[in-house]
């Protein structure tokens, strides 16, 4: 099968032909329809968050049953599903109290077992990880259930429990900055997207968000302030820098709640951060990490009610040998959307 391996720090990814997976006993191999390039790819390929090396990335994918194993009741050679990028164990007791994000003997794809840069992906604990995908999904979105749309909706909803008529603050427009923002604004709250680059403002005010923040320009968490009447219920940070926390802290009112979606990695994987606004506005600071796979229906029976047309997350259908272009990409504000691989033969 063809795969893009990465083989050194900041390296080009390498196109090598390599043997399909085994078939887990417990799992399945997937013919891998899509697999959304993410900024936690990025975080891998420059070695802030290491592999082992070389290494198969990607870990926001969908794909096709190519065959299931033994132990496989629930999925048969066909089947289209998805699976969030933690799978988890099912049998610890983070597990058992239907925690599996922080299940301790989960399993990453692209982090901790070779992931879905790649034609073919081997899934294990299948019957319990995997999703079927709603008919007529198209792929290219799927794949950002696997990561973006589902950790933007388990922030939302699992840790920050947002209301409707609250405000919604978005730190960073990015692929899963714009889901909160298209999430949020289908959930009920008003939303105000903050970001450096304009037209990542300009796609986020076309899809929810309904003010935005350039900022560039200024304090940005006073901006917010000052558009929300007194600041916002809800901060969700969505890239894991310093300076982009400490204005999702400071752009809360008082009893405020921030959630930490980005992944403060290598360099940022310790901040200093304005705890002096965390004292005085009484605020909670949630971390959060993926989705557990017992949400997806829930998740998808909340788009179906709502109606919510999530395709304006992808802007770019990629080869497999464009990928390290658009991890290369993410070194300076990326563009508007998404990338996600579609082309797995060039």
């Amino acid at each position: 099968m063809r795969a893009a391996r990465l083989t050194g720090w900041r390296a080009p990814l390498a196109i090598a032909d390599l043997p399909e997976p085994e078939v887990p006993e417990d799992g399945v191999v997937l013919r891998v329809l899509a697999c959304g390039i993410c900024r936690s790819d990025w975080h891998a390929w420059t070695g802030a968050d290491p592999v082992a090396l070389p290494f198969v990335l990607g870990h926001e994918f969908c794909g096709e049953v190519a065959a299931a194993g033994r132990d496989v009741a629930r999925w048969r050679p066909g089947d289209r599903v998805v699976a969030p990028f933690i799978l988890a164990c099912g049998r610890c007791p983070d597990c058992a109290a239907g925690q599996a994000t922080a299940c301790a003997d989960q399993r990453v794809p692209g982090f901790t077992i070779p992931g879905a840069f790649a034609e073919y992906v081997a899934v294990p604990r299948a019957d319990l990880n995997l999703a079927p995908l709603p008919a007529g999904m198209d792929p290219a979105l799927a794949a950002a259930f696997g990561c973006r749309v589902t950790t933007a909706w388990h922030a939302l909803t699992g840790r920050a429990a947002l209301s409707p008529g609250e405000w919604l603050a978005v730190i960073g427009a990015g692929g899963v900055g714009l889901a909160a923002v298209m999430l949020g604004r289908a959930m009920g709250a008003r939303v105000v997207a903050v970001d450096v680059v304009p037209e990542k403002l300009a796609h986020a005010a076309a899809h929810g968000a309904e003010a935005t923040v350039d900022a560039r320009e200024g304090d940005a968490a006073a901006a917010v302030r000052e558009l929300t009447g007194g600041g916002a219920h809800v901060a969700l940070e969505a890239l894991g820098r310093p300076e982009t926390a400490a204005t999702a802290l400071r752009a809360l009112r008082r009893l405020g709640r921030m959630v930490q979606v980005g992944l403060p990695a290598g360099e940022h994987a310790v901040q200093a951060l304005p705890w002096d606004a965390v004292y005085t506005g009484q605020l909670a600071v949630y971390g959060t990490r993926g989705m557990p796979a017992r949400r997806f229906p829930a998740l998808f029976d909340f788009l179906a009610a709502t109606g919510l047309d999530l395709s304006p997350l992808i802007t770019r259908r990629v080869r497999l040998s464009d990928a390290t272009a658009e991890l290369a990409a993410f070194d300076a504000p990326a563009p508007p959307g998404v990338a996600v691989i579609t082309d797995f033969a060039a």
